[in-house]
């Protein structure tokens, strides 16, 4: 292993189990297929995809990407914003950096902001995900060799000067949401090098009743206020550690009442501060808040 890589503490043992109840194994076996029909589906039809407007093939990401994570039966629930802003010609783009809990992570971040992903290279081996993650211009990095980061970072502010949204996990790695790693600054070097807007962005999932069922499902207190948020543990949805793939996909599919939350903090200005790791530093603090001032009116399913 090499020391000089990000690592988490959490497994698949100790982090990765479903509290709750099970889906009954016919219908888990439906979405799992459902789910896989539909990333094969946008596989296939990518190519076609970038024949259409910018406009309108964000919308279709979004709408696709939205629909992945429904297939395998979790629900969605996105708040804070605006979740876009209107493209200005010949400006740069926007570095979206968020969390990382799961393979979810992915089509959950493009259903609110399509955009080119920074991911590690053995994703491009992946079946169906990674030859669709290469179509989509997924920038991949090696991350055994830091001798090749400059170049990623290069290559990423090439992208954001273009005016393309890039997406990153500066964590390096995923963690099961109860907890969280250093963001990076190498990301944020590229931001800055292309005078970007970077935009947080904190993913959470979790157990339970609905997203719109009232108050979330949860007991109002004694006066009738809104009961306070409780914390949210990832559960079936974390894909840490020596986890395989399939067995992460079994647990999702079989986990019943599984939602996934993106919660759209506010931007940060690349060029106040231009120090990468204050700008890292401000990034993990705004997103490893729990953000208790979040309004239901800036929720969408």
């Amino acid at each position: 292993m090499n020391p000089w890589l990000p690592a988490a503490p959490c497994t698949p043992r100790a982090c990765a189990a479903h509290e709750g109840p099970t889906r009954p194994r016919p219908l888990a076996v439906a979405l799992l297929c459902a789910g896989c029909a539909l990333l094969l589906a946008g596989a296939l039809c990518a190519p076609f995809a970038l024949l259409l407007g910018p406009a309108r093939r964000e919308r279709l990401i979004r709408r696709w990407s939205h629909g992945i994570v429904r297939a395998f039966g979790v629900r969605v629930r996105i708040t804070g914003g605006p979740v876009s802003s209107p493209a200005v010609p010949g400006a740069p783009g926007t570095l979206v950096v968020a969390n990382h809990i799961s393979w979810l992570d992915i089509p959950l971040v493009a259903a609110v902001f399509p955009g080119r992903m920074l991911a590690k290279r053995e994703i491009g081996d992946w079946p169906l995900l990674g030859p669709l993650a290469a179509a989509g211009g997924t920038l991949f990095v090696d991350r055994d060799r830091l001798r090749a980061l400059p170049g990623t970072v290069r290559e990423m502010a090439a992208a954001l000067r273009d005016g393309s949204r890039v997406v990153a996990y500066p964590e390096g790695t995923t963690w099961c949401g109860r907890g969280g790693g250093r963001f990076g600054p190498a990301v944020f070097q590229a931001a800055i090098d292309a005078h970007a807007e970077i935009r947080p962005v904190r993913i959470s999932y979790r157990t339970g009743p609905p997203c719109d069922a009232p108050h979330g499902g949860r007991v109002p207190g004694p006066d009738g206020s809104a009961p306070a948020e409780r914390p949210v543990p990832a559960g079936a949805a974390a894909f840490v550690g020596d986890d395989p793939l399939t067995s992460s996909l079994w647990r999702v599919v079989t986990s019943a009442g599984l939602t996934a939350e993106v919660h759209v903090l506010p931007p940060l200005p690349a060029d106040d501060p231009p120090d990468r790791r204050t700008l890292a530093r401000l990034a993990q603090t705004a997103v490893a808040n729990d953000s208790a001032n979040r309004s239901p009116e800036s929720v969408h399913h």
